[in-house]
């Protein structure tokens, strides 16, 4: 028989929450071993049924002052930000005060001419053919990211590239189409982005742990961003919230949103109709500001992740199973998608897999020199070294990682929660490799 735990958490949707004690057990279990094995810090929430049915903290909000994470810290949410964006647009939309079909350069003096084809539909769903900034070289230094800059500066960043595409003709995630529909937001509403969300989005919610990000700000419960070096946790690099603006500013609690999802189901922010326009795909399983592709077998799946410095998250909603699943984590490697997976596949009685931390072996180092290499994959050019008898990889345009053999021809990372396998096993160069990282297998091929 399940046993029930009663707990009394705060007011509203928290109130003597059940917990099933085969799903809470499960839950902590597989993770304490992300935990363990992938140094995994976060709140974790699960819900089904219009109950909580798990939540808990792992880790700390900052390893400085030894504060523990809870349900109630504060993460950045990176582009999960974007659905409330979206949902911005739609309630002006409902309100009179634009249409979706509009051209963006309705909105914008001194548009550039490529732009004028674009319309606010475009933007929504990654359509537009604009260059997203963060794809920018410049935009990974440093020191660019301490430079604060107005919306429209930030869009204006590639306004004088050419569109990658015709619009409505391909899907390419662009951060500036984002940044631009926060910057309509406040040209129509006469209200600041942040401003506006809390007014219209946040408040009638009692979403009261939820907003703009702003450094300067003294933030109760605010957790520290992370990333992992080859020797252990470092502080994340600064970043000027400004620059993700309406692509991914927003900070939030797994409580709140869990209020977000349950307005969801209710006609609170959105008519039911702005809400299925929304949730419809249209390129690529991406709607306005959600990701649409099925999870869990076929059940029908409503979510966005979020990866900002310092912070990986992710929210999954099945509303045709009234369950929820939510992951925070401010560890910017901790990959909160592939958690969450783990965790919806153990809702639905599915398979999934608890970490298992591998041990490193020694390699005879002639062995490591059959992997030397290029190697090419989908989008992907890896390369790959052999300095001081260690292997080590490096992703075209990122920093150069060492891999730990656990086999002969089976390495790990320790800085992200992946692995590589090079064949055919035996002597000769390996004439490929695979790539595992969550549920992503590539295989590439060796080029050089």
């Amino acid at each position: 028989m399940t046993r029930f735990l009663l707990i009394a958490i705060t007011a509203g949707l928290f109130t003597a929450a059940a917990y099933p004690q085969d799903i809470a057990a499960k839950a902590d279990e597989y993770l304490k071993a992300h935990e363990k094995v992938n140094r995994f810090m976060g709140s974790v929430l699960v819900a089904k049924g219009g109950q909580v049915v798990f939540e808990k903290g792992y880790g700390f909000a900052s390893v400085e002052l030894n504060v523990p994470n809870t349900p109630a810290t504060k993460f950045r949410l990176g582009s999960i930000t974007k659905q409330f964006t979206a949902t911005a647009i739609m309630q002006l939309q409902e309100q009179g005060k634009l249409n979706v079909s509009d051209p963006l350069c309705k909105f914008i003096d001194d548009c550039p001419e490529a732009w004028k084809p674009v319309t606010v539909h475009h933007l929504l769903t990654h359509t537009s053919g604009i260059p997203s900034y963060t794809s920018m070289p410049d935009f990974q230094q440093p020191k660019f990211k301490r430079v604060p800059l107005k919306p429209l500066d930030i869009a204006f960043l590639t306004k004088d590239k050419p569109l990658e595409f015709q619009p409505g003709e391909k899907w390419n995630y662009d951060n500036t189409g984002y940044v631009l529909l926060g910057y309509i937001v406040e040209k129509v509403s006469g209200e600041k982005y942040a401003d506006y969300l809390r007014k219209h989005i946040f408040a009638p919610l009692d979403m009261n742990d939820s907003g703009y990000d702003d450094t300067r700000t003294l933030l109760p419960n605010r957790a520290a961003g992370y990333s992992r070096g080859p020797d252990g946790l470092r502080n994340a690099d600064f970043l000027d919230m400004s620059l993700p603006h309406a692509a991914g500013s927003l900070y939030s609690t797994a409580r709140d949103l869990y209020r977000w999802d349950r307005a969801l189901y209710t006609e609170k922010v959105l008519s039911k109709k702005s809400l299925a326009v929304m949730f419809t795909p249209v390129k690529n399983d991406y709607g306005y500001g959600y990701m649409l592709a099925p999870q869990a077998g076929s059940h029908k799946h409503i979510g966005h992740g979020g990866g900002i410095d310092g912070f990986s998250t992710m929210i999954s909603r099945f509303p045709d199973d009234d369950a929820t699943v939510i992951v925070l984590s401010n560890v910017e490697s901790a990959n909160a998608g592939n958690i969450a997976r783990g965790l919806v596949s153990m809702l639905f009685g599915l398979n999934y897999e608890i970490p298992v931390e591998r041990k490193e072996i020694a390699v005879d180092p002639a062995i490591l020199d059959r992997y030397v290499g290029v190697y090419k994959g989908g989008p992907l050019t890896i390369t790959f070294t052999v300095d001081g008898g260690k292997l080590f990889t490096q992703v075209t345009g990122q920093p150069k990682f060492q891999v730990f053999p656990y086999a002969p021809d089976k390495f790990f990372l320790k800085v992200v929660d992946a692995t590589v396998e090079f064949s055919p096993a035996g002597p000769g160069k390996a004439t490929e490799m695979t790539l595992n990282q969550g549920s992503a297998h590539i295989v590439c091929k060796r080029a050089e």
